[in-house]
């Protein structure tokens, strides 16, 4: 992926969780700012969205949570591990739990928002961990693992 191209962001639901409004208004807003959003039916297993990560080069992946799927994002994170995507940032937004955010933080999950969260905050963020992972997702396919 180049530099210079837009942002990809894929948003997506985990789990069994149908309720697909704010996913919607963020892929909206982030397509809106000039990212390309691959946006997703609810209802996705981790093997798909690791695939589809893999397919389509994403930079962050958006999980929108309102019950307790976000739980599963820590398998997700293994998975794009193991899958080489490491690189890869992984947002939550949704109702966590203060404690969940804690867990999801050290599972590797690079922001949690929740509701209230502004558009231009989320934007600016996922922007910013986009320019992050194309980085550090060139420095690795060129097999420099030091940054510079």
């Amino acid at each position: 992926m180049k530099r210079h191209e837009p942002p990809r962001v894929l948003v997506t639901k985990l789990g069994l969780d149908g309720h697909d409004r704010g996913s919607r208004l963020v892929a909206a807003f982030l397509r809106d700012a000039g990212m390309e959003v691959i946006y997703t039916n609810p209802w996705q297993e981790i093997a798909a969205v690791v695939q589809l990560a893999l397919q389509e080069d994403v930079d962050v992946i958006g999980i929108s949570s309102l019950a307790t799927d976000h739980l599963l994002v820590p398998k997700l994170t293994r998975a794009l591990s193991e899958a080489g995507l490491g690189h890869v940032r992984v947002v939550v937004g949704g109702i966590v739990p203060d404690e969940d955010e804690r867990m999801l933080l050290e599972a590797g999950v690079s922001r949690v928002f929740h509701p209230g969260s502004s558009r231009d905050e989320i934007i600016m963020e996922v922007d910013g961990l986009a320019r992050h992972a194309r980085r550090e997702g060139s420095d690795d396919r060129n097999g420099d693992s030091d940054g510079g």
